[in-house]
């Protein structure tokens, strides 16, 4: 091989290392991401909004998060219009620059939770033991499908009844007094509670009013499995 021939070679294969570098150098940016350039999903949508919202919180320019990270300014563009995928990668880039963590740029993404909201003076009344004594209990939310669920009650006592019922269930109950005086029982203590009062306690012990001794009395009850 001649000497030209061989300076030929060398020269090939020094472009085909170049070339192989660049791509290697803009992997992150590209490679990584998931190709192509379909209609953005849900998920890049939220993360779009997530780091325009913490870049401009934080008075960031584009070029400087760019800088912060490693990535090209038009990454970030691509990013913040939600026209591009992120590698995991690139996801702890982006919250190392903007001092986050990485769960921050998914806030928003499972938005579909339920929840119950009920006005003042509303809820579901339901019929427990002494109910037709003055005891009113009302349900002021659920949340259906759920075992773990909590389960406010307001409950309002409004006559001195002698009928006091006791309650036992699994899990445990907080009370809050809103308003009157009474003596509470559970198990062999007996607790004398007033507007701004708490209790907390284990629902497998017999609970429930003892004495009434200011009426109206007016609790509110969350009881948890």
């Amino acid at each position: 091989m001649t000497n030209h021939a061989r300076d030929d070679a060398d020269a090939v294969t020094t472009a085909d290392e170049v070339s192989t570098a660049d791509e290697v150098s803009t992997a992150d940016e590209v490679g990584t991401a998931d190709a192509g350039t379909t209609a953005p999903g849900k998920l890049e949508q939220v993360i779009a909004t997530q780091v325009r919202h913490y870049r401009t919180a934080n008075g960031l320019s584009s070029a400087e998060l760019a800088a912060r990270t490693g990535l090209s300014k038009a990454m970030i563009s691509r990013i913040e219009t939600a026209t591009t995928s992120c590698s995991l990668t690139t996801l702890q880039r982006l919250a190392d620059g903007l001092k986050i963590p990485v769960t921050a740029l998914f806030r928003g993404a499972d938005t579909d939770r339920d929840a119950t909201f009920t006005k003042s003076g509303q809820g579901s009344l339901t019929v427990r033991s002494g109910t037709q004594h003055g005891h009113e209990y009302r349900v002021l939310g659920t949340l259906k499908g759920r075992t773990d669920a909590l389960e406010p009650t307001l409950v309002t006592l409004t006559d001195a009844s002698d009928v006091f019922p006791l309650f036992q269930h699994p899990g445990t109950e907080f009370i809050y007094m809103l308003a009157g005086r009474m003596v509470y029982g559970h198990g062999a203590y007996e607790y004398a509670m007033e507007t701004g009062d708490s209790l907390l306690l284990d629902g497998e012990g017999p609970h429930g009013p003892l004495e009434l001794l200011d009426l109206p009395i007016r609790f509110l009850a969350i009881s948890a499995k």
